[in-house]
């Protein structure tokens, strides 16, 4: 892919120049690793592998040090792991009917047999106790669509192992569907998702009636509230969205019609989706670079594909493969392709800026490894949260399933950022 780093942590270098900093990093890996050590493991029920050598110095000093020489994770595939999820819904009751493929009676479990191994490096397997220690008195938000709330459902499952949490939700608003806060007593953290599938504002256009097909207007210069007015205080934020961005819509600047997407109005300009989805996410990543007192680390989690064959959602399309493809059987569709170029230009630009002020930004690469992972959707294991009735799913993910691998991601992206922000103190 064109623009793909090969190196996500190509920022973080050692330099000659600073004998100082050489000379304290294994005195600053050795204070950190020691104590790592003597967390309890808890992972030990039905792993993709040997959990219990997680607490091991060695491995964690292993994977220390493959950090700080900036390997690229996200580069590699897709291999056999015969011992299972981390979790099932026996063991997780807060999945959702729409993801839960076990309890849909999804027959094949081979999709649940499968590991993301690095090229170059080895991805750590998620710690529950470790991702507790990063978050303890913190607080994470998920703001995006429902792909963003499927990673969120996900993690929740994954620190079920260490801790149960309280659902808050009620107390902050009454729209519990979009928006969901949990808070984990015992650490002192909450875990927010923040409903806002276009990132910037968006109404219904005049004289339509709400669907999934109807004419919205996008302001791609105001940020949508939903996720503003709450964003400041967090320390960690993950940002996603990708789907809504294929209705038709009306695109505003300064409160102008700049343009289009899919509209078929004779007397304005198509600017196509990509446009729309472009300035999104500039406009996201410039709130938060210029929000005064925000402090968090941001994180994009990169466009994800669906895997519709024969149709599509609406079409009678479905997603019925029960295995990964093999490296070379498929390629980035243009419209998948576009989007990702999209987000990652305007990632790029925004993580330059976002270095001079001294902000953390981070890029969570899943587009071209969960391409391979056709078999990975609910396809009809899994229920409309509109409907009462059984649907198409290829675009959420299984709960469990290869969306796991995100929160490994992301605890890995923590582990990095932490190595990161001590070694520049140094």
């Amino acid at each position: 892919m064109m623009l793909r780093a090969n190196e996500i942590l190509h920022h973080v270098q050692l330099t000659s120049s600073s004998l100082k900093r050489i000379l304290l990093i294994p005195i600053f890996l050795f204070l950190i690793l020691i104590p790592l050590s003597f967390i309890k493991n808890s992972d030990h029920q039905s792993l993709p592998s040997s959990s219990s050598d997680m607490g091991k110095t060695s491995d964690l000093k292993r994977t220390s040090n493959e950090m700080m020489r900036g390997c690229d994770v996200f580069s590699g595939k897709w291999v056999p792991n015969h011992r299972g999820p981390y979790y099932d819904d026996r063991t997780c009751h807060s999945i959702i009917d729409q993801q839960n493929c076990i309890k849909s009676g999804r027959p094949d479990k081979e999709y649940l047999k499968w590991r993301w191994r690095p090229d170059e490096c080895e991805l750590p397997l998620f710690n529950a106790a470790l991702f507790m220690k990063f978050v303890r008195g913190k607080s994470m938000a998920f703001v995006g669509d429902s792909v963003g709330k499927n990673q969120m459902e996900s993690l929740l499952c994954l620190l079920n192992r260490v801790s149960h949490p309280e659902d808050i939700s009620l107390r902050l608003t009454a729209d519990t569907r979009n928006f969901r806060r949990y808070f984990y007593a015992k650490y002192n953290f909450t875990l927010t998702v923040l409903w806002a599938p276009h990132l910037v504002t968006t109404r219904d256009a005049e004289n339509t009636v709400h669907s999934y097909n109807s004419l919205m207007n996008l302001h791609l210069d105001e940020p949508d509230k939903a996720w503003t007015n709450e964003i400041k205080n967090f320390d960690y934020v993950i940002f996603s969205a990708g789907h809504w961005f294929f209705r038709p819509t009306m695109y505003y600047e300064k409160g102008h019609i700049v343009g289009c997407a899919g509209c078929n109005m004779n007397n304005i300009t198509d600017l196509t989706r990509y446009y729309g989805y472009k300035m999104a996410f500039r406009t996201a990543f410039r709130t938060l670079l210029n929000l005064e007192g925000y402090k968090g680390v941001t994180i994009l989690r990169t466009f994800s594909p669906s895997h519709f064959e024969n149709g599509q959602w609406n079409t009678g399309g479905s997603c019925p493969r029960t295995r990964p493809f093999k490296e070379g059987e498929v390629k980035l569709e243009s419209y998948a392709q576009e989007m990702y170029l999209s987000q990652v230009v305007e990632f790029r630009a925004a993580e330059r800026e976002a270095r001079r002020k001294g902000l953390r930004f981070w890029l969570m690469d899943i587009t071209e490894l969960m391409l391979m992972r056709p078999d990975g959707h609910p396809s009809k294991y899994g229920r409309s949260r509109d409907l009462n009735m059984t649907v198409n799913d290829c675009v959420h993910w299984c709960v469990p399933g290869p969306v796991d691998t995100w929160n490994e991601f992301l605890l890995y992206i923590m582990r990095m950022d932490s190595l990161r922000s001590s070694s520049l103190m140094l």
